[in-house]
C-alpha cells in the first residue's frame, strides 16, 4: 500500500509552480483557439503571455452565472448547447451530457479519470482491488459519474446506489460488503441508521469519502464512533476536483491538475494568505478549459505543508457562498431559480427560500408575499399546493410554502438566506 496517489503529490513547491506555469500559456491559447467563448472573454489576449499567477491575475473572472447566461443566449439561438465553453462537439469525443441545476450543462470527455477523482479517494484509503458503494445521483448531475470514473481509474469495482431506496442499499451493503461509501455525508447517516432500525451489520464499510455538502466535525465524530473513516473532498460539475482531505484532517490539499486563486468577493484581484475570499479556479482539462472561473465559493489558503508529506497548498475549505447560491443536500439552488418560481405566480410579490436545519437535515421554507388576502387553510392550500410543485419541478428538491402579507419580508435585497446550523 502506498501512501501517495503519484509522485506529483510531493514535489517541492518550485518543481510544480514551474510545471503548472508552463502549462498555462498553452492552456490558455487552447482554449482561445477551441473554446468560442474564451475566445471572446480573452480577445487581443496574448495567450503565450500569461505564464505566471500575475498576468493571470489581470485577466476577467467568468462566474458561474455568466457561464449560465452565455449558455442560455447560445441555446435561444438555437447555437452551441454549452454557450461555446467546451472545447468538444458531440459524438465518440463525448459520451456523456450532464444537467446541473440552473439548467447548466457539462460535457464529459473520453479521458480517464475524466474529473481527476481517483487522487481523492486514494487519500481517503481506497485501494485497489476494493468495492466501492457509490451513493451519489447518476441520473441528469455528473456526481454518479465522476466518483465511478475516478473508482475505475484507480482499480476499484462500483455498485451504482444512487440515491434513495434506502432499505435496498442497506442490504446491498450487508450482501456484497463494500469497502467503504461514496456519497453525501447526510445520505451515509441515513443509511447507518436503517441499517441498525433493520439489525444488519455492516462491519466492511470503515471508510468513506464525502462531498455535495458540508461535513462538520460533529458528523465526522459520529461516523468515527460507528467504525468508519470519512474524509471529505471539495469538486464541482464543472472543474472536477478541486481539493481533498488527507489523514491530517488539517484543511484540503490542492489537486494537481488546477491552479487556484483566492480573490476579494466581486472582483478578481487575489488578497493575502490566510484572507477569506472567493476561490476561483484554472483548469488544465483540455476538453473543457476553463480560465478563471469562480466557484462562488468562500476559503482561505492555509500556511506550510500537510503533515502528510504532501506539498501542494491547501486551503481550510468550504466557508460560505461568495454569493446568494446554496447547496441543499448536494444540490445548488441559485437565486435565478427563486426568481423562475415567482415568475410563474403573478400573485406572488416577493419572495425569500430559506433554508434551514442542521446537517443531514435541511428544510427549505419559501417564503411569500403574496397580494391574495390570507384567508382559511383551504382556500390557501390550493396556492402552496401549486407552488410546492414548481419548486421541486424547478430545483428537484422538496420544500415547505409559507405565505406572508404584503412587506413582511425584509428589504435587504436577499432572496436566498443560509439559516443553517453548522456546529
Amino acid at each position: 500500500m502506498t501512501k501517495f496517489f503519484d509522485a506529483l503529490e510531493t514535489r517541492s513547491h518550485t518543481d510544480r509552480e514551474s510545471a503548472l506555469m508552463a502549462a498555462l500559456p498553452r492552456q490558455i491559447t487552447h482554449a482561445q483557439t477551441h473554446s468560442p467563448a474564451f475566445s471572446a472573454i480573452l480577445k487581443n489576449v496574448d495567450g503565450q503571455a500569461i505564464n505566471g499567477r500575475a498576468a493571470l491575475a489581470r485577466l476577467p473572472v467568468t462566474r458561474k452565472h455568466e457561464l449560465l447566461e452565455r449558455q442560455q443566449a447560445e441555446r435561444q439561438a438555437g447555437g452551441n448547447a454549452f454557450g461555446g465553453f467546451s472545447a468538444l462537439s458531440f459524438g465518440a469525443n463525448m459520451p456523456r451530457v450532464f444537467a446541473s441545476p440552473g439548467t447548466i450543462y457539462e460535457p464529459e470527455g473520453t479521458r480517464k479519470d475524466y474529473w481527476r477523482m481517483a487522487r481523492a479517494m486514494h487519500a481517503a484509503g481506497f485501494r485497489p482491488g476494493e468495492l466501492i458503494h457509490n451513493s451519489f445521483s447518476y441520473h441528469f448531475v455528473p456526481a454518479g459519474s465522476m466518483m465511478e470514473t475516478g473508482a475505475h481509474a484507480l482499480g476499484c469495482s462500483v455498485f451504482p446506489g444512487g440515491t434513495g431506496q434506502t432499505e435496498q442499499q442497506v442490504r446491498a451493503m450487508a450482501e456484497l460488503k463494500p469497502a467503504g461509501y461514496i456519497g453525501t455525508p447526510s445520505f451515509l447517516k441515513i443509511i447507518i441508521e436503517k441499517a441498525a432500525e433493520m439489525k444488519l451489520a455492516l462491519p466492511t464499510v470503515t471508510k468513506a469519502l464525502v462531498s455535495g455538502e458540508a461535513f462538520p466535525p460533529s458528523l465526522r465524530d459520529w461516523l468515527t464512533e460507528r467504525g468508519i473513516a470519512g474524509y471529505q473532498c471539495y469538486a464541482s460539475a464543472d472543474l472536477g476536483l478541486i481539493a481533498y482531505e488527507t489523514e491530517a484532517r488539517e484543511g484540503l490539499v490542492l489537486d494537481e491538475g488546477v491552479i487556484v486563486e483566492i480573490v476579494r468577493p466581486g472582483t478578481g484581484d487575489p488578497v493575502a494568505e490566510g484572507e477569506v475570499g472567493e476561490l476561483v479556479v484554472t483548469t488544465l482539462n483540455p476538453d473543457y478549459p476553463l480560465i478563471r472561473f469562480g466557484t462562488g465559493d468562500l476559503s482561505a489558503m492555509l500556511p506550510g505543508a500537510c503533515p502528510t508529506g504532501r506539498t501542494n497548498a491547501r486551503i481550510k475549505g468550504w466557508m460560505g457562498r461568495a454569493d446568494q447560491t446554496v447547496k441543499v443536500r448536494g444540490m445548488f439552488v441559485h437565486p435565478g431559480q427563486v426568481a423562475d418560481i415567482v415568475r410563474r405566480f403573478p400573485e406572488v410579490l416577493k419572495a425569500r427560500l430559506v433554508v434551514s436545519g442542521e446537517m443531514a437535515n435541511d428544510i427549505m421554507t419559501f417564503q411569500v408575499e403574496t397580494a391574495e388576502p390570507i384567508r382559511s387553510a383551504p382556500a390557501t392550500a390550493g396556492l402552496e399546493q401549486c407552488i410546492s410543485e414548481v419548486i421541486r419541478d424547478v430545483t428537484k428538491l422538496r420544500g415547505t410554502v409559507q405565505l406572508l402579507a404584503p412587506g413582511s419580508l425584509p428589504n435587504d435585497g436577499k432572496v436566498i438566506e443560509d439559516a443553517r446550523s453548522y456546529k
